[in-house]
């Protein structure tokens, strides 16, 4: 064979050469991934979920302690999940559900807040004093709608609470919608953060939960972060503004309140043969101050008195006050 060219053997070993370098470069360990899914893309960070996580669990703590005071009735609100979904896939979980179509400026869009409606009704039961039975109904009542706005209203009162550390808010009612079809706050492949909640009061238990398009919160995605989050929430409890939020939740608190007349000890067959017209001794003199009790403790020293028609006290002094 002339010189110069290459030997049949020669370009098969070459190619074997190369092809072992190859061999040694694919026994390099595996590279690690994460399956993605292109229709439920991420909109949101592990740190911003976290702190939305942190912010509505604030949120459910003051629902449930402002409504325990307007039901008269122990309220807890619990955060079960939080995710991000399709919002299409979010209204095919809902069955058999109250809507409020809420605003929530300086935010643009909207949001909705949903509300099973066996709890819904047993909190208007609640509400007008019975023992907070449901109902097997789909449908609000003219009466019962503006019912259930002023429930959503102390709801509204503690979303714009809990999200002070981020923006503040103003919460308000759309509209009130009974069937998933006509709540249309988003498009169908559009990503919300859907939050569930379990209430509970009493015997009751129910699901709620809050939707928020991403679009909504995208303006204010740079401010959730857990560091930002809990510095304004350190400061938040400084200002004025939270003093008087708490003046005035404890100022429309109800208390009851009772002045007691005196005391007095008799038998049982003396309590027995009482009847009308007879007279009871008591421990207190008539022209001496009666004690006047709020929530069960004594607090004044207060003298009966009329108001117009009406039996009435004039408050004398604090009895700690001598």
């Amino acid at each position: 064979m002339p010189d110069g060219q290459a030997k049949p053997g020669a370009g098969i070993g070459g190619f074997g050469g190369v092809g072992g370098a190859g061999t040694k470069a694919g026994a390099r360990s595996a590279v690690a991934y994460e399956v993605y899914d292109f229709r439920r893309p991420d909109k949101f960070s592990k740190e911003q979920l976290r702190t939305l996580q942190m912010l509505h669990e604030t949120f459910g703590r003051l629902a449930g302690t402002s409504l325990s005071a307007y039901l008269r009735s122990t309220v807890n609100i619990d955060l079960i999940s939080l995710e991000q979904v399709p919002y299409e896939e979010y209204l095919r979980s809902i069955n058999q559900s109250a809507f409020t179509i809420m605003s929530i400026p300086p935010l643009s869009g909207q949001a909705a807040l949903e509300v099973e409606f066996g709890l819904v009704f047993s909190m208007i039961d609640k509400l007008l004093g019975g023992p907070g039975r449901s109902l097997e109904r789909s449908m609000l009542t003219d009466i019962e709608q503006p019912l259930f706005h002023n429930i959503v209203d102390r709801m509204f009162g503690a979303l714009k609470a809990a999200w002070e550390g981020v923006v503040i808010v103003n919460p308000s009612i759309e509209a009130i919608e009974t069937s998933a079809q006509f709540v249309q706050i988003a498009p169908p492949t559009d990503i919300v953060v859907s939050i569930l909640f379990e209430v509970r009061m009493g015997e009751t238990h129910g699901a709620m939960s809050l939707c928020i398009p991403y679009m909504v919160l995208k303006p204010i995605t740079t401010k959730l972060s857990a560091q930002k989050w809990f510095a304004a929430s350190a400061s938040r409890k400084q200002t004025l503004a939270h003093r008087r939020a708490l003046t005035s939740s404890l100022n429309d608190t109800e208390v009851s309140c009772w002045g007691r007349l005196g005391r007095s000890q008799i038998t049982v067959s003396d309590f027995i043969r009482l009847r009308q017209g007879d007279v009871i001794k008591l421990d207190q003199k008539v022209a001496r101050d009666i004690e006047f009790l709020v929530a069960n403790t004594p607090k004044f020293a207060v003298r009966p008195a009329l108001s117009g028609k009406k039996l009435a006290f004039q408050v004398r002094r604090r009895l700690n006050e001598e």
